[in-house]
């Protein structure tokens, strides 16, 4: 997991001339040079935080410090835990796969999607199997039509030496009704010539 580093310049750390300050009510009270918004963080017994650094001129707060960071940490661990990676998982096929051996990977795609990660389907060819490239793309459009209208192809399927791949993702948003997923196939001419 990332850590972050929770910095702010506080007080005298701040570097700028002048600051837009923001009180601890949420008001702006202007461009004030530093020494004067200083001058106000101490009247209300706060902290003058600095919170955007790289604005021109940057942009300052007056708070309790304590509570602004722990709300900013809070935040920040909340929007670690929404933004879960997803991984791209791999599951392999035999372009003459027997129907049990098909469920339990159907089984096992279904899964990973679950989880929200994409999921890299790869058919393996081997020697004269080849020669009988349709029988890669049937399984692949069957495993797409049992998975139905919760995934997205990312990648069409396509022959990487031996191997013809394809990427799916679960679905984010809902499908429209007329959108459905197509597979494009090779032409019987480009399957001749390999």
């Amino acid at each position: 997991m990332r850590k972050f580093n929770l910095f702010w310049r506080v007080d005298n750390q701040i570097r700028a001339d002048k600051v837009r300050v923001i009180d601890d009510k949420g008001k702006q009270l202007g461009i004030l040079p530093l020494v004067k918004a200083l001058e106000e963080a101490k009247k209300a017994g706060l902290t003058l935080v600095e919170i955007a650094p790289n604005a021109k001129p940057p942009v300052c707060k007056i708070v309790e410090f304590g509570k602004f960071r722990y709300r900013e940490e809070k935040k920040l661990k909340s929007q670690q835990k929404k933004a879960k990676a997803s991984e791209l998982k791999e599951i392999r096929f035999s372009p003459f796969i027997a129907e049990n051996d098909f469920q339990t990977r159907f089984g096992r795609v279904k899964e990973f999607l679950g989880d929200r990660d994409k999921v890299r389907l790869v058919v393996v060819f081997r020697g004269p199997q080849l020669r009988s490239k349709q029988f890669g793309y049937d399984l692949l459009k069957r495993m797409v039509r049992e998975l139905g209208d919760s995934i997205t192809v990312d990648m069409e399927p396509k022959f990487l030496g031996k191997h013809l791949i394809m990427i799916v993702s679960p679905l984010t948003k809902p499908k429209k009704k007329e959108e459905k997923i197509e597979i494009k196939e090779e032409t019987k001419n480009e399957n001749k010539k390999e």
